[in-house]
């Protein structure tokens, strides 16, 4: 952990943090407001500093942070995870979230094999 700088770039922490695999993904999020600083829509470029708090969107993810420490160096997971804090409200929220989408069926993708297409018109025909 870098922690003898007082400010770090917002793309360049979410690297680090291991929320993106690339910088770039990180400022792409940035640029699209997917990621908000202290409530705020930011530029990649934006210094942040520790007790910042961020708003980032991955998918349907939806995670509340609070920065505890900065790096510039993408690390381990569990020295990534010693960057942030999330709030338990926001944990819950996940949490909930991959259980409903789990319960939920898997959508088709592209077209019916030959096998489903006879059970689709057995269906449609009542045979």
């Amino acid at each position: 952990m870098n922690d003898d700088t007082s400010k770090l770039r917002i793309d360049k922490w979410l690297w680090a943090a291991r929320f993106y695999k690339t910088r770039s993904l990180a400022v792409d999020a940035v640029e699209a407001g997917r990621v908000l600083v202290n409530d705020v829509r930011v530029k990649p470029a934006k210094a942040i500093a520790a007790g910042d708090r961020l708003d980032i969107r991955i998918g349907q993810y939806q995670f509340l942070l609070e920065v505890l420490s900065l790096s510039d160096k993408r690390g381990p997971a569990p020295q990534a995870q010693k960057l942030y804090r999330e709030s338990d409200a926001s944990r819950e929220r996940r949490v909930l979230l991959s259980e409903q989408l789990m319960a939920e069926p898997p959508a088709l993708k592209g077209r019916p094999t030959k096998r489903d297409r006879r059970l689709i018109e057995q269906f449609k025909h009542g045979e």
